[in-house]
């Protein structure tokens, strides 16, 4: 089938390679021609530039003017179509609803050309990226503005999690549709044959708005599993003595009724989906007249968990941040992307900096460069004491603090790192309980804050 891929983002990218990989001839559009151009060279420096994933620029590379083409002319990428799936950004506005100008503009722009279209075969338009329910009814209304004949569209929501999406596009635990007409699941039935009637993967059939929902569905309750843990959990073991937060989540997950996943406690989840997705779904309900308390305090606990243990260090070590050093390790969301979107690393680095750091000494192995867009200077003058570095014995010596963000695996037991760069009295904090000997750390002198357990002040030496 030639399938047209819009949007060449985390989502569009990693569907149209692997789409590519299974026989169908991919037309990847974006209006971006830098991003379009470094995608054509089959490059990995380049690829990776726009979209860091595993795998995914080596599938790039090997199918690159094979089976997957990219564009900026849309009549090319348009012409002879069979589907078209649409994978275009969908941010929050500030009252939470979603932002569907990309979306209605492309869409217009696509019904105006497939009016004009010689061949009047079926085409189904499909939704990929996460939008309101209801959306595959709005777009039916623009085709049908446009006179557009013969045309489904159809919801197909992603389930990707960044660091591991080809594997999970290639071997997904689901896979959702929601479509109108027999006719229209025939040809996402193509689309995914290699999917459809396996024996380990779930392909469900169900309406447009069924599909919708489902994706606002799991992404909230994994938001909500995640902040419990959060702001119940790991509240337990910093406030009890002799709690084990590693203890309690084995106790609590070994009934196979409750999931290991988002059970490890940390300072907050990022990314562009969960906060999101969940203000999306409460503005949807709250129109509606729903009462969304429960769904307001899942997303309130994980926007405190990005600050609250700076304010652990200041309370409870009697730490002040004014004029300190503070290394930074972790900027984007999680490990194994250069993902910046609704990072943790954001909300810590503007608390930081309204504590009046001198100098924030920022480290990822994958983010800097995304860092640096995010926390440009032009737009606040504060953003110009972060500096970069390219290690992290480089972003820890001559600090006075440091604060691990995410879940690199370069940070996991960097003690020695400590030991050999800095000497106490010296803080340490831990956003996600990386390093398992911080007891010796204390012994010797160094102060440790660490989610889901009491501070632990430096011994004097």
């Amino acid at each position: 089938m030639k399938i047209m891929v819009m949007g060449t983002g985390f989502v569009g990218l990693t569907h149209a390679a692997v789409c590519s990989e299974y026989g169908h001839i991919v037309y990847a559009y974006d209006i971006d021609s830098s991003k379009i151009n470094g995608f054509s060279t089959g490059n990995p420096d380049k690829i990776e530039k726009y979209v860091n994933e595993p795998g995914l620029s080596d599938i790039v590379r090997d199918s690159n003017n094979r089976s997957l083409y990219f564009t900026t002319d849309f009549k090319t990428a348009c012409d002879g179509v069979d589907a078209v799936f649409l994978c275009l950004p969908t941010p929050p506005n500030l009252d939470g609803s979603t932002d569907l100008s990309f979306y209605d503009k492309a869409v217009n722009d696509l019904a105006k050309e497939l009016n004009h279209r010689k061949n009047k075969k079926r085409i189904v338009v499909i939704n990929k990226s996460t939008v309101p329910i209801g959306t595959a009814r709005h777009l039916l209304r623009i085709f049908k503005k446009h006179n557009v004949d013969n045309i489904g569209v159809a919801s197909n929501p992603e389930f990707l999690a960044e660091g591991n999406a080809v594997d999970q596009s290639r071997h997904p635990d689901r896979v959702v549709v929601g479509c109108d007409t027999e006719e229209d699941f025939k040809i996402l039935r193509r689309i995914y044959s290699q999917f459809v009637d396996h024996v380990r993967i779930k392909y469900i059939e169900s309406t447009p708005e069924t599909a919708e929902a489902i994706k606002y569905m799991a992404n909230t309750l994994l938001l909500n599993y995640i902040s419990f843990w959060n702001g119940v959990g790991a509240r337990i073991g910093e406030v009890f003595d002799n709690v084990l937060i590693g203890d309690l989540r084995i106790g609590v997950t070994s009934d196979n009724r409750i999931s290991t996943w988002g059970s490890y406690v940390s300072n907050g989840a990022g990314g562009s989906c969960f906060g999101k997705d969940v203000r999306s779904l409460r503005y949807q309900m709250s129109q509606r007249g729903v009462d969304t308390t429960f769904l307001k305090a899942a997303y309130d606990v994980n926007e405190y968990q990005k600050k609250y243990l700076v304010d652990r260090a200041i309370n409870e070590l009697d730490f002040m941040f004014n004029n300190k050093r503070i290394a930074v390790l972790g900027l984007a969301f999680k490990k194994r992307t250069n993902d910046m979107r609704d990072a943790s690393s954001i909300e810590l680095i503007e608390t930081l900096l309204g504590k009046g750091v001198e100098e924030i000494r920022a480290f990822d192995p994958l983010a800097n460069e995304e860092a640096a867009k995010c926390f440009n200077p032009h737009k606040n003058h504060l953003f110009s004491r972060i500096n970069y570095f390219t290690s992290i014995e480089e972003a820890v010596s001559g600090t006075d603090a440091l604060f691990i963000s995410s879940d690199c695996e370069e940070f996991r037991g960097i003690s020695g790192v400590i030991n050999r760069i800095v000497k106490p009295p010296y803080l340490i904090i831990d956003g996600r309980r990386m390093i398992p000997d911080c007891d010796t750390l204390v012994e010797k002198g160094f102060s440790y804050v660490a989610v889901g357990s009491k501070s632990l002040k430096g011994k004097n030496k």
